[in-house]
């Protein structure tokens, strides 16, 4: 028996190793764990190695690669977590098909590393471009033994995989800053996180390889490869377009300020909410073979993800000039005001979760796609005529973008799943009562303490405690459903000690 038959065995045969809090919770751990290293090496990196002129470097060579290199995955992830009966000569098509896909895109990447800096007038640019572009070489071996991971609801072992290409991607980063390399030190560390992912996803399933090729019952995963392959590439269209207009209207230095500001909206928002969109996809999959209507657990999260995200985002906008000064420094405080733009933006964006991976599974890629094209567009749209006057409208270009997210993807999923606008306009209401109770004691500080521009480490850390407090309290006074699952998920968490200690005392 193959690796791919145990596994295909493995996933059809056994119940799933955790439950869906359980998963989640794990989730968390791999995603705090995660951005507490690349947080701390952010730092590091940004007061003492990195200037604005070098993450710009970095940034404009990263979002131009992965323009092309976004196609790696051609949807088998979702195809090996959504398919209702994964046989082993599925597995293994799947794997062949995407290394196949995967090793061609890596390559054109590879040549497209020159004419990027051709198009930019930066020399510099091409050995940037070429280290992140090799590094997707190493890509397809991880994405099937990891997909798998999700299947069954590993997420034990895809907390190691993300930790630890983390913790690689840290330690050459720091290492390579430290001698002095600037941008091509965050390349290498790109490259260091690519073959931890690979072999530590290859470890935990066993040494799982794309060999005997195998083509046959491609057409279904070449058909989602399709679909697959449109979603990836308008989504990073739209999540790389600014930092490539930036580049090319303004400068480098520019790019790293708004890169700064949101990359880091983007990695809060993902400690936040973001570790467990992958549990989802499979939980929901399991909901759907099961029969059961998808309208209640899809409400359950909209609440979990704006109940969390929304106070979390609201708190880093209000605090973005004190958030900026404190972490990087004073050469980066041009930033906040992005910041503060980008982290409002990210609320549309949790209004509306799993836009694209309900309508995939559930089979209208058509609707998908039409939506999906037409927002990539409207954000390219909204850059263009944005960028022409400065940093700060770009970043308000983003908010912008956020409310046609909601316009476009909100009437979609309220018609699939069977919702009523009622029924989203209370858990939006109710998410956007103790956002204003979180973040109020921010506002109130600015007014009785200090202002925004001279608020301290002290001022932050007492008013987000007191946010945090007030968050907690307005959940449960509004009746919010988080806060029920909150208790839920700690109620499983200390049952799980107790039958850890149980199993100790008894051996």
């Amino acid at each position: 028996m193959t690796r791919a038959d145990a596994l295909a065995a493995e996933m059809a045969d056994q119940p799933p190793a955790m439950s869906v809090r359980t998963a989640a919770a794990w989730a968390l751990i791999s995603q705090y764990s995660s951005f507490a290293i690349q947080f701390g090496a952010s730092i590091v990196l940004a007061r003492w190695f990195i200037s604005p002129a070098d993450l710009g470097l970095f940034s404009i060579a990263f979002a131009a690669v992965t323009l092309v290199a976004f196609l790696q995955d051609f949807g088998v992830n979702r195809y090996i977590n959504g398919e209702r009966e994964l046989t082993a000569e599925k597995l293994q098509t799947a794997f062949t098909i995407s290394v196949t896909f995967a090793w061609s895109i890596g390559l054109l990447a590879i040549l497209a590393s020159g004419p990027i800096a051709a198009f930019y007038h930066d020399p510099a640019l091409r050995p940037v471009a070429l280290i992140i572009a090799c590094s997707y070489l190493l890509v397809p071996l991880a994405i099937v033994p990891q997909a798998t991971c999700q299947r069954r609801m590993d997420y034990k072992s895809n907390t190691m995989i993300e930790v630890g290409s983390s913790i690689a991607n840290a330690t050459v980063a720091i290492t390579l800053g430290v001698m002095g390399y600037g941008g091509i030190a965050l390349a290498w560390g790109a490259f260091a996180q690519q073959a931890a992912r690979l072999l530590i996803s290859q470890w935990r399933t066993g040494l799982m390889l794309p060999w005997p090729l195998r083509l046959a019952g491609a057409k279904p995963i070449l058909h989602l490869g399709g679909t697959n392959s449109v979603l990836a590439t308008a989504y990073s269209i739209t999540g790389r377009a600014p930092e490539l207009v930036i580049g090319r209207l303004i400068d480098t230095a520019a790019v790293g300020l708004f890169a700064r500001a949101s990359g880091l909206a983007l990695q809060l928002r993902l400690l936040v909410a973001g570790a467990v969109t992958g549990v989802f996809y499979p939980a929901f999959r399991r909901v759907r073979d099961a029969g059961e209507p998808l309208g209640p657990p899809y409400l359950r999260v909209v609440a979990a993800y704006t109940g969390v995200t929304w106070p979390a985002m609201a708190g880093i906008a209000v605090l973005a000039q004190p958030i900026i000064h404190l972490l990087y420094g004073e050469r980066w405080m041009a930033a906040a005001p992005l910041l503060g733009w980008v982290a409002l933006s990210q609320l549309c964006y949790v209004a509306i979760p799993l836009n694209a991976d309900l309508p995939v599974l559930l089979g209208r890629t058509k609707s998908l796609l039409h939506r999906t094209v037409l927002e990539t567009v409207t954000s390219v749209l909204l850059l263009a005529i944005a960028a022409p006057f400065g940093l700060v409208w770009v970043a308000i270009s983003r908010f912008a973008h956020g409310l046609v997210f909601i316009a476009l993807y909100a009437p979609l999923l309220r018609e699939m799943l069977g919702l009523t606008w009622r029924a989203l306009a209370v858990i939006y209401l109710r998410s956007l009562m103790v956002t204003l109770a979180a973040v109020a004691p921010v506002l109130i500080s600015y007014e009785t303490w200090h202002p925004a521009a001279e608020a301290g480490p002290l001022q932050m850390l007492t008013t987000s405690a007191l946010g945090a407090f007030f968050w907690l309290i307005a959940l449960r006074i509004a009746g919010h459903p988080l806060f029920g699952e909150i208790t839920g998920l700690l109620g499983e968490i200390i049952a799980g000690l107790r039958q850890h200690r149980a199993r100790a005392s008894a051996t």
